[in-house]
């Protein structure tokens, strides 16, 4: 009687929350589309040059299919996890995803509320729309990391680190896939950057390293000083070692999609991988995320988390990412999505449906536990 009632429950919500907001991703971007200007719609839902990564992001996940175990008792499923001595509700994180105000005015602040609310992790970007600070504030003790885009000023990139320890965030995240900016093809068309708008200079314009460097701090020289620092096709392996001299937090690398790099990371005292191609936005061609996730959790061996991104859009995908060898998945453009939908309800919503969608999937899949998910139960299409 009391799974009767829960599920008179969950279909009551169900048909409310359809009524007023959008129930698929498809839909949420949909809906984003008929709302946003070209320009920062394609930023957001756009990919390199011709697009094939972004595609093939989605397509390596229908090359896998989810093979059911039955008569398990799964009464009792959790979905929680544990990362740097840190106990999460779930294995989902949110991307790191910048100038989060191109998609609603309050971007980075309403999202940073929503996961708080979910449980869910937030990396928050070096080009926030909002400092590091404030969004700090705003999550309180919410479990929060930062995503850092290495500076050729190195002393900028070391601010930038420790500012993020003193407020809170329990990990750094080094993006390593962004030595050139991508070519993207819609942002050509539209003529559209967000960065040259000064949507993301609230972490540098907040800083007393890159302040220091200017006669005048105005955001139009702060743009330019970015501009002027932020490609950095010099970094390499060696530049962990400084890193790792600036914070005692722990290190991850994302963008890695070759065994030999992972095997490289762990060498180097990475603390962790984020198995990444930049949601297809950088090098179009380059090999889907999925489709390189298990020859780096093989070389990995367990030694560090292994997290993935690009192209995680169902609780099912998270359930193969899982399996093939990621401790974790980090969604972008779905919550932005809603974000640009619904603002702080719109992200929360995406949320909530992907984490009921993951604990489903478990259950029907026969998997009381995240520990429980492994390629025994999968099939290659």
């Amino acid at each position: 009687m009391a799974e009767t009632k829960k599920e008179a429950l969950l279909f009551t919500r169900v048909n409310k929350d359809t009524q007023s907001l959008p129930v698929s991703i498809e839909d949420w971007e949909q809906k984003a589309r008929e709302i946003l200007p070209d320009g920062p719609f394609d930023y957001i839902a756009g990919g390199s040059g011709a697009e094939e990564t972004l595609a093939s992001n989605r397509t390596a996940f229908s090359k896998w299919a989810i093979v059911p175990r039955m008569m398990r008792d799964v009464t009792n499923r959790t979905m929680s996890i544990s990362l740097y001595n840190q106990a999460l509700r779930t294995p989902i994180m949110l991307a790191p995803v910048g100038m989060q105000a191109i998609a609603h005015p309050e971007g980075e602040l309403a999202t940073a509320r929503a996961a708080k609310e979910a449980g869910v992790p937030l990396v928050v970007s070096t080009v926030s729309a909002h400092s590091m600070e404030q969004i700090a504030e705003v999550m309180g003790d919410a479990p929060r990391w930062f995503q850092l885009y290495w500076s050729n000023d190195r002393e900028v990139s070391a601010s930038m680190v420790k500012r993020a320890e003193a407020a809170g965030y329990s990990a750094i995240v080094l993006t390593v896939d962004t030595i050139m900016l991508g070519w993207k093809r819609r942002d050509f068309r539209n003529g559209y950057s967000p960065l040259r708008e000064g949507k993301g200079v609230a972490n540098y314009i907040t800083d007393p390293v890159l302040c220091s460097r200017l006669t005048e701090v105005t955001p139009e020289n702060v743009v330019e000083e970015i501009l002027k620092n932020i490609y950095h096709p010099a970094l390499n392996w060696n530049d962990i070692a400084f890193l790792r001299e600036q914070t005692s937090l722990p290190i991850l690398v994302k963008g890695i999609l070759h065994p030999d790099d992972a095997r490289l990371a762990v060498e180097h005292g990475v603390d962790g991988i984020i198995v990444s191609n930049h949601g297809g936005r950088q090098m179009d061609g380059a090999i889907s995320t999925l489709e390189a996730l298990p020859a780096i959790a093989k070389v990995v061996a367990g030694k560090i988390p292994v997290l993935l991104d690009s192209g995680v859009r169902t609780g099912a995908d998270v359930v193969k990412a899982i399996a093939l060898g990621a401790n974790a998945v980090l969604i972008g453009r779905p919550f932005l999505f809603g974000l640009a939908v619904a603002g702080e309800k719109g992200v929360a919503s995406v949320l909530d449906t992907l984490i009921n969608e993951l604990d489903v999937a478990m259950a029907l899949s026969g998997s009381n536990s995240v520990a429980d998910l492994n390629e025994s139960i999968l099939a290659r299409m």
